[in-house]
């Protein structure tokens, strides 16, 4: 559904986007990760058709995309990181979205478009204020706008540039639901977003960018797995016997042992799953584990090891794959 080969992009003798090759197959939920600088912004808006590359292609739909390609863009929807206000914010929410309706002639596809406008303010909570301006609307409240506009000719790719930022727990929550929504329809979603947490929930696979080049691709447990260096189980007792750390030390799989109050954390090889035969060895001392839990490593560590500490360990690997 989007793909680009060797997509460069440079402004003067800086170099924003290196060689950046990506696929992405219809009907996936594909976040786009990076820190600030990192290249996201103008790989997107090159897809986009906004910004033209320095050097590569790009293919959407299977076919080569151009800016001039209007029969493409109008199955796109866009969501930017500025909200709709500027010389809107005299519209009412209802007005702003018959505007872009019209605009996209959506009486092509729906019968009502007020219906289909109803609708999508119904599921982000802003139908009894679509009588109101812009202009009084908080943050949140313009990016739920924002995002509905962009559903509304029923894309069938979706670009969203932070879309949960500046949206409370329940607002949060609401788009999240939409996305996936959204996704279950058949949409392809591609998502850049700081918030780590949410990407996690969201995302089939993700991509992250540093310097412009494109350090690692790959679903979320794939993704982790790579990087896990050694597995942490987590156990809690009743009490500690002062013995048990060295004794528990002295298993062939225990790489170390540490305690936190009366939890155990050992660290065993991530090639294999241990919990059973510490379980045991624990039962024949007479202890019984209240809980046993193996940490894993989340995204947003993924993130910081990726792009802070083992950038360069982590291309050599990928040089090697």
């Amino acid at each position: 559904m989007i793909r680009t080969s060797g997509l460069v992009k440079k402004y003067g003798n800086f170099t924003a986007v290196d060689n950046l090759d990506l696929n992405i197959p219809a009907g996936e939920i594909y976040g786009f990760l990076g820190p600030n600088g990192a290249g996201k912004t103008s790989t997107i808006l090159m897809i986009l058709g906004i910004v033209r590359p320095t050097a590569g292609e790009i293919f959407l739909f299977e076919e080569k995309y151009t800016p001039d390609r209007l029969d493409m863009r109008n199955k796109i929807g866009v969501v930017p990181e500025k909200h709709p206000q500027g010389v809107w914010s005299w519209m009412t929410a209802f007005e702003y979205l018959q505007m872009f309706a019209d605009l996209f002639d959506l009486k092509r596809v729906y019968k009502n478009s007020q219906e289909r406008i109803d609708y999508l303010l119904q599921q982000v909570d802003l139908h009894s204020v679509r009588n109101k301006r812009i202009a009084e609307f908080s943050r949140g409240m313009l990016q739920k706008l924002s995002i509905i506009r962009a559903l509304l000719h029923d894309p069938d790719i979706l670009f969203l540039d932070e879309p949960i930022s500046g949206l409370d727990p329940m607002g949060i929550k609401q788009i999240r639901d939409l996305i996936l929504a959204e996704n279950r329809e058949g949409r392809t979603i591609f998502i850049s977003s700081h918030l780590l947490s949410e990407m996690e929930k969201l995302c089939h696979r993700v991509a992250i960018i540093y310097n412009g080049r494109l350090l690692a691709e790959d679903n979320m447990s794939s993704l982790l797995a790579r990087l896990i260096k050694d597995r942490e189980i987590l156990i809690d007792l009743e009490s500690l016997p002062p013995d048990l750390v060295g004794s528990i030390k002295e298993l062939p799989f225990v790489l170390d042992t540490t305690t936190r109050d009366n939890t155990l954390v050992i660290k065993v090889s991530k090639k294999g799953d241990f919990r059973k035969d510490i379980s045991a060895y624990l039962i024949k001392k007479d202890l019984v584990p209240l809980r046993i839990e193996e940490k894993a490593l989340s995204l947003e560590e993924a993130f910081v090891t990726i792009t802070n500490e083992n950038i360069d360990m982590f291309t050599e690997i990928g040089g090697r794959e």
